[in-house]
């Protein structure tokens, strides 16, 4: 098995791709007016309009909902990449350096899912994400 994506289901789509575009450096593919894609090098963030959640089950998936996830993205200088976004996205906590070995700074997209910025910077960190 192999994680491919994460979704987002938005209710602003056109804010949401330009906020993941402005984080990631990547543009958007859009696969359909209600559909786009960023894919990055390690990973793919996937957005839906609102309207695609009826494609699914009516009511399965809510925009501005989320409370419990967090799209975590390795940089090579989280401070360089702080003082690049930080007067265009809401941000929730300045660079700091967690205990498990990675410096990190976290924002909020335009509908409150978290974003976190990070760089391994312990040796133990800098090993764990070696091979990833």
């Amino acid at each position: 098995m192999k994680l491919v994506s994460t979704r987002l289901v938005a209710s602003d789509i056109e804010s949401m791709v330009a906020f993941y575009e402005l984080v990631t450096g990547y543009r958007a593919d859009w696969l359909a007016p209600v559909f786009a894609e960023i894919v990055t090098p390690g990973a793919v963030v996937a957005i839906g309009s609102a309207e695609t959640v009826a494609l699914f089950k009516e009511g399965s998936a809510e925009p501005r909902a989320n409370k419990t996830a967090i799209l975590e993205f390795m940089v090579s200088d989280v401070d360089a990449e702080f003082a690049r976004l930080k007067d265009h996205v809401v941000v929730v906590h300045e660079p700091k350096n967690l205990p498990w070995g990675n410096r990190t700074v976290q924002f909020s997209d335009p509908e409150g899912t978290r974003v976190a910025l990070y760089t391994p910077v312990t040796e133990a960190a800098r090993q764990r994400f070696s091979g990833r």
